[in-house]
């Protein structure tokens, strides 16, 4: 269940809160496909599944990037924001790739606000958001990203 808040002045609020989890996604060879022609990143680790098994991952992995654009549709399971004319994803201060995903696992997004700071015209969350692969003790990644919701 996200968590919902409407306005400004509920965003506020949200400073050292815990969002929780978004639910499982699959990370199919066909997503990853589609990202290596939106991106032309067709290296053999992501798009080759023959070759890849013979790799030390066992098989293909999904792009960096692409487990990192994922934060935006699982970021929108965990917080939902009502009463905001706009919503800017602002940019990040640090991303690391942790660890590789297998085509084949699921990864989830767990977020934390670190921080919340009035910026003309609304505020700015910092969220601290990991992105979990199931079974594994290691996440796929961790991203700090700035976001902007605008009265």
């Amino acid at each position: 269940m996200p968590t919902t808040v409407y306005g400004l002045d509920e965003l506020r609020t949200l400073a050292g809160t815990d969002l929780g989890h978004s639910s499982w996604l699959e990370i199919t060879q066909e997503r990853v496909d589609r990202f290596a022609d939106a991106t032309d990143d067709h290296q053999w680790i992501h798009v080759d599944p023959e070759r890849a098994a013979d790799s030390l991952f066992g098989g293909p992995i999904a792009h960096g990037h692409l487990t990192l654009s994922l934060v935006i549709p699982l970021f929108s399971q965990i917080l939902v924001i009502e009463g905001v004319s706009v919503s800017i994803n602002y940019g990040m201060n640090k991303v690391r790739f942790i660890s590789p995903v297998p085509v084949g696992s699921r990864i989830r997004l767990a977020a934390t606000v670190l921080e919340v700071t009035d910026v003309p015209g609304g505020v700015q969350l910092v969220v601290d958001n990991r992105i979990e692969i199931e079974g594994q003790d290691k996440p796929a990644g961790a991203a700090q990203c700035l976001y902007r919701y605008l009265s």
